[in-house]
């Protein structure tokens, strides 16, 4: 009987390490899910802070709608989303959002003979083509925008998102205010397209970039880092302001530095007048600002977080990270032609932070100013 309880007494303490080693692992990770318009500057800055602090994030570039469930059913400890929920939703589920990144969404193409920045369009002329009132490239109300380019007879494959997508919501909400006449399929993560088009569906950023690089004819939209760094031939738009932007020379079309700088500041454009303060939620939509140099599908990915987190210790880890991302996660952003969140607005996030993320246990605030 000794030799039993001695022997259990051992296995007791053996599994109590193992209980404490993994809970110590635990409180260093931490797990997120949603947007792929994000995942590539938030991949740099999950390694950068692993790198600084030893906590790893788990991110899972599932779409936006799939981070939203995720979050909203506590299986991850944050959630990322293109489309930002009304308030009257983060209220029923108990979320808190704010802006972590500002980019552009781009529509590439593949299209034998026309490289980066050759073709022109504008948003009727997309939304005739989503619709399928604009089946071949050769159509006249593409060729018109687009004298000083050959285009062929060939149809064209329109690559949409088969996920729930934040860049769909903000692709279709730039269609929807910008060529109301013509697109009448409404704004949302998911939509019914025209059994008109010849349509072919990619999950996440990826998927659709994929996609577009293996079908002769194709057309997609993508946040412009999938663009960037899978060289994809990117388009030029007119802007709400009837500008041709970015604003570059054919010469330049090919010097990848000079794109990038210009495609920033068009986004930095588009961003420059939003109200983030005035806006329910912070939940700004940045498609079709006005703006000489704006770019019209310009966007922003929100974070989810709840207001009373069980876990105190990840909460404020999950902050913690944040904190990096907006401070020295700002150039990494830049790098990859993403728009910080500027400094008058982190401090306003920060604030929001210190006043609705509070511990579910004792009610303490997770965020010191």
């Amino acid at each position: 009987m000794r030799f039993s309880l001695g022997r259990l007494v051992c296995v007791l303490a053996i599994l109590s390490c193992v209980f404490i080693s993994f809970v110590a692992k635990a409180s260093n990770l931490i797990t997120g899910a949603g947007s792929s318009f994000i995942a590539p500057v938030l991949y740099k800055w999950a390694s950068q802070y692993k790198n600084e602090t030893g906590v790893k994030i788990n991110y899972q570039s599932t779409g936006s709608g799939a981070g939203i469930k995720q979050i909203q059913g506590k299986i991850v400890d944050f959630g990322a989303t293109d489309m930002p929920l009304n308030s009257e939703d983060l209220e029923t589920k108990g979320l808190t959002q704010f802006p972590a990144v500002i980019g552009g969404i781009v529509i590439i193409t593949n299209i034998q003979g026309v490289s980066q920045g050759q073709l022109i369009l504008n948003a009727q002329t997309l939304a005739e083509i989503y619709s399928g009132q604009i089946k071949n490239w050769n159509d006249k109300r593409i060729a018109e925008l687009n004298p000083h380019v050959t285009l062929p007879n060939k149809g064209i494959i329109v690559v949409y998102r088969s996920d729930a997508s934040g860049t769909t919501y903000n692709f279709t909400y730039f269609l929807e205010k910008s060529a109301p006449s013509i697109w009448k399929s409404g704004s949302g993560t998911a939509i019914s397209w025209s059994s008109s088009i010849m349509g072919v569906g990619g999950k996440g950023n990826e998927g659709v970039t994929n996609m577009v690089k293996r079908a002769p004819g194709a057309i997609g939209y993508v946040e412009y880092a999938y663009a960037l760094q899978n060289k994809m031939a990117w388009t030029r738009m007119f802007n709400a302001e009837g500008k041709l932007v970015p604003h570059l020379t054919e010469s330049e079309f090919a010097d990848d530095k000079k794109v990038s700088q210009a495609f920033r500041h068009s986004f930095q454009a588009a961003a420059l007048n939003a109200e983030w303060e005035k806006t329910s939620g912070m939940g700004v939509l940045l498609a079709n600002q006005n703006g000489a140099a704006s770019w019209p599908i310009t966007a922003a990915t929100f974070i989810l977080i709840a207001k009373q987190q069980e876990n105190a210790s990840i909460g404020k880890d999950v902050l913690k990270f944040f904190h990096y991302a907006f401070t020295k996660g700002a150039e990494t952003a830049e790098s990859l032609d993403y728009i910080p969140i500027p400094e008058k607005t982190v401090k306003l996030i920060e604030k929001n932070w210190s006043k609705e993320i509070k511990s579910l246990k004792d009610k303490s605030s997770l965020w010191d100013l």
